[in-house]
């Protein structure tokens, strides 16, 4: 039943869904902060990214602040018009700043505080209470929650028992497989998306995504509502400008 990826499913899948592009520019802050002053400029830069064509921009506040900055977060918000997320650890402070900001979406990981990044998802068994307590009162705001998980079935079934709008699927593992065995690597991705839509959820991605791999998950799983890219699209954009990259990553998920 989760394997059931005929062309004509796929076909339809891809007419109701766009799967939309949110730009991660914690590495932009991270370049920022290694020299001080305001250069690069992170609010420019997510202004840029919208109009560059990004249909989101994501950010991470940690609370060393190494990249992004909780003061960069509040200024941001009315700046752009695109659809603006914010990842993080649901601690009080971060509680805090997402009820003040009001995002479109907010983003619960599982990060110990000196995380350098976020390596695994919720135990949504374990946490199960904890975060359905949260989530609550992010929806009471009219805040979209998403909760990052791996691919494991009870994470998924508990992340629905908790209101979640949407799960974010923690992709490392894929990217990790792709080059070695694309097929089997997306596999586990694929049943898992297809239990989180039959349990109501929504369907976010991230981590290790790049121009290699990215078209191929999304040709497997073209339902996915939004990837989150970050790393990789900042390093990119280097090279080929950061306008260029982004218009090769949406290119991806056409």
């Amino acid at each position: 039943m989760y394997f059931c990826t005929t062309i004509t499913i796929r076909i339809i899948l891809t007419i109701i869904t766009m799967t939309k592009l949110s730009v991660n520019i914690n590495k932009i802050a991270t370049l920022r902060n290694a020299r001080g002053g305001n250069v690069p400029n992170v609010l420019n830069a997510a202004i840029n990214c919208q109009l560059f064509g990004a249909e989101g921009i994501t950010v991470h506040p940690r609370p060393d602040g190494r990249h992004i900055r909780y003061n960069d977060v509040l200024e941001i918000k009315p700046l752009i018009t695109t659809e603006f997320n914010i990842e993080g650890y649901p601690s009080a402070e971060f509680i805090t700043l997402v009820l003040s900001v009001k995002p479109d979406q907010v983003t619960l990981v599982p990060d110990p505080h000196d995380a350098i990044t976020s390596n695994a998802g919720w135990d949504t068994l374990k946490y199960r209470i904890f975060l359905t307590e949260i989530v609550s009162e992010f929806r009471k705001e009219g805040i979209r929650t998403s909760l990052f998980i791996d691919t494991e079935q009870v994470n998924i079934e508990n992340a629905a028992l908790t209101g979640t709008d949407r799960i974010e699927l923690y992709t490392e593992p894929y990217a990790s497989g792709f080059n070695n065995n694309a097929v089997e690597a997306v596999k586990p991705f694929i049943k898992a998306a297809w239990i989180a839509r039959e349990t109501g959820l929504g369907i976010n991605a991230g981590h290790d995504l790049n121009l290699e791999n990215l078209k191929y998950f999304h040709q497997s799983i073209p339902w996915v509502d939004e990837v989150s890219i970050g790393h990789a699209l900042i390093s990119d954009a280097l090279y080929l400008g950061l306008e260029n990259t982004i218009q090769m990553y949406k290119r991806q998920l056409a």
